[in-house]
């Protein structure tokens, strides 16, 4: 993974609690909650795993931009950043 320890920290955190809130909307359909709360603790785990995705995302941005690649390794280049950036839209 790119970035530093403090970016997947932070990365590794937002999937938890996606994973959490994922969990959450299991055992709301299997109680049979109300549509509407589902799909707004659904709604956040999208956003929780977008933003996920985004900070990964940016982080090799930087790396482009600075020429440092993760572990000594050639930077991504625009083409495959572009791939990733639009995987996420």
């Amino acid at each position: 993974m790119v970035g530093n320890e403090e970016t997947i920290a932070l990365v590794l955190n937002r999937l938890r609690r996606a994973q959490g809130q994922l969990g959450g909307v299991i055992a709301m359909i299997e109680q049979g909650r109300d549509c509407k709360e589902v799909v707004t603790q659904l709604a956040a785990v999208s956003r929780a795993l977008d933003r996920a995705g985004f900070k990964i995302v940016a982080t090799g941005l930087r790396e482009c931009l600075t020429g440092e690649g993760a572990d000594g390794t050639e930077p991504m280049s625009e083409a495959e950043l572009e791939k990733l950036f639009l995987a996420l839209a």
